[in-house]
Order: C-alpha cells, then sequence, then structure tokens
C-alpha cells in the first residue's frame, strides 16, 4: 500500500506587497516623474538609488536604482516577525533554494530583518520583518498614491510560475484571465501579482493605490496638468473589478494608478476563467483597445534579473 506524500507548506505567511525596486537608465528624470509628477515623497536618496513612499505606513514603496537598461530589481513582500524569517530560510533549504541573502539584517534604507531569493526565471524576491515605517499622510488632501498594490509580470510558463508562486510563497489564484493572465492573492485584495504568458520574462506594470476612484480620477486630473494623457484608460477591468488608467515613466516603465479593487472573501470566493474580450478588459467602456504602443511598453524587455551575472545566484 502506497503513501501519499503531503506538499511541504509554503515558506510563509505573506502579509502584503511592501515595495518593489525598478533598474533603470533614466534615473534622473525617472526620479523627478515620480515625485513631481507621480505623487511620490522621496525618503531617502544617493547618487545611484532613491526612496520614495506613498500615503501608508510603508517606509517606502518604490526605490529606483541606477542601471545600464531597465528592470526589476526585486519585490519586497512583509512577514509579521523576524522568526518567520528564519523559517522561511529553513523552508527553503528544504526545497531546494538557496537564499542569496539572509536571514539577517537587511543591509539597505529602511532596515529590517529578512531574505532574498530568485524565483525559476531569475526575479529577486525579499520577504523582511521590522522594516521602519513612517507616520501615514492624510489622504484628504492631494491625490497620492498610498502605495504598490500589485506587479504584472510576465512570463514565458505561466503554469510554471503560478505553481512556484503558491506552492513556494503560499499565494491563491483569484481568476484567469483565458490561460493568457493568472491572478494571485497574499490576503483579501483579488491581487498583488499576476502573470502574463509573454516571449520573455520581464515586468509589464507596477500598480498604485488611490485611496478612492475620486482621488483616482483627481490624479488624473493632476498627470494632466503635466501634459501627460493616459496610455490606456481611464476603465474598470473585469477580473478584478479594479478601476485602471496607465501610462510610462521617463524610462518607457509601465505604471498605472488604481482603485476600488475587489476584495475577496476567502471561503466564498469561487475563481472563475474570465474569456479575453474588449468588453471584460474594461466594463466602463470608455478605454478602448490598448494600442499598440502600450502593448510594446507592458512587454518590455528580455530581463533574466538583477543578479543573472553574479555566479550561484539563480535558485
Amino acid at each position: 500500500m502506497s503513501l501519499t506524500v503531503a506538499p511541504p507548506p509554503p515558506v510563509a505567511r505573506l502579509r502584503r506587497l511592501r515595495a518593489v525596486e525598478l533598474r533603470t537608465p533614466h534615473f534622473a528624470a525617472s526620479g523627478d516623474f515620480y515625485r513631481e509628477v507621480w505623487g511620490l515623497e522621496q525618503v531617502e536618496s544617493d547618487r545611484d538609488g532613491s526612496w520614495l513612499r506613498g500615503t501608508g505606513d510603508n517606509h517606502h514603496v518604490l526605490s529606483l536604482q541606477r542601471a545600464e537598461a531597465n528592470g526589476l530589481g526585486r519585490i519586497s513582500f512583509a512577514v509579521t516577525t523576524p522568526a518567520e524569517v528564519d523559517e522561511a530560510a529553513r523552508r527553503l533549504l528544504a526545497r531546494g533554494i538557496v537564499p542569496v541573502a539572509g536571514p539577517g539584517r537587511l543591509d539597505q534604507v529602511g532596515g529590517g530583518y529578512g531574505l532574498r531569493f530568485t524565483d525559476p526565471e531569475g526575479r529577486l524576491i525579499e520577504l523582511s520583518a521590522d522594516v521602519e515605517a513612517v507616520v501615514p499622510r492624510d489622504q484628504l488632501g492631494s491625490p497620492v498614491p498610498v502605495g504598490v498594490t500589485h506587479v504584472v509580470l510576465n512570463t514565458v510558463d505561466i503554469d510554471a510560475a503560478v505553481a512556484f508562486y503558491c506552492e513556494v510563497l503560499g499565494m491563491r489564484v483569484s481568476d484567469w484571465s483565458a490561460h493568457q493572465m493568472a491572478f494571485l492573492r497574499i490576503n483579501s485584495d483579488h491581487h498583488c501579482i499576476a502573470f502574463h504568458q509573454a516571449e520573455w520574462a520581464s515586468l509589464n506594470h507596477v500598480a498604485y493605490e488611490m485611496p478612492s476612484v475620486d482621488h483616482f480620477m483627481r490624479g488624473l486630473g493632476r498627470l494632466k496638468h503635466h501634459g501627460i494623457a493616459p496610455q490606456w484608460g481611464p476603465g474598470r477591468h473585469g477580473p478584478g473589478n479594479n478601476t485602471f488608467s496607465y501610462f510610462t515613466d521617463p524610462a518607457g516603465l509601465v505604471c498605472e494608478y488604481t482603485s476600488d479593487v475587489a476584495q475577496v472573501v476567502e471561503d466564498q470566493w469561487l475563481c472563475r476563467t474570465w474569456p479575453r474580450t474588449p468588453e471584460l478588459s474594461d466594463l466602463w467602456g470608455t478605454a478602448g483597445p490598448p494600442s499598440t504602443t502600450v502593448r510594446s511598453h507592458m512587454a518590455g524587455i528580455p530581463d533574466p534579473g538583477p543578479l543573472a551575472n553574479r555566479e550561484g545566484a539563480r535558485a
């Protein structure tokens, strides 16, 4: 009689998406854009890095790093305690995944205790606790993002990517868009990571949460005041039910204002597969189809990950 071996548990319980790091050859211009136009506030900076916050309590939600080409630096997720980081390291090693840093104190702006490892396509993932917090800012004033709410990633193998992030990181699939996109959650927000089947691995876009639809629209008004029009939007998606409006920063990386994302009740939510139709890409019918230009920006350039040239970087 054969015994069924239970799969190992996820390495940690992720609480929220903390921050995203972007690598850019247009470092100065991108910094000006995210501060003066997009609405984030610079917390710290040096010659090759800039760290920016929203209105929430995260020390920073976006970091920009000077680089020779566009790319994704790392994606940071919050866990509750340093002990959970230590346990995550043990569970990663049990799966044959060797952290590239930690567990230990993080030598970075905002500090914290954490670890980093790479996923099968070379993306750098950080799990951290005890990162410095900041006092939340008033959300009633100017339309400023609360923080980063989701990241969409292009992948060459959507099934393998979804399996890794669910089995290793404990994410749950909220919905599919045909077999072209998968939306994954870690808390009640419909998704914090989404994967898009593509020709190469790269960053598709980063989405920033506005506190309300009114803040969302006033944010678009502020961008219009700066002479910047949406490359796609405004509209409201079917999967996730969130509002959307997509722009590009000076490096051509795509950034999104969004609000009103669907909230998942775990024991009531039914994952569904949405057809890929214009009517479901935009329930309002205001945005029209995405242009060839914005699709090109979302495709980006092949990105092997920030540690691709470092021996032993890949998990």
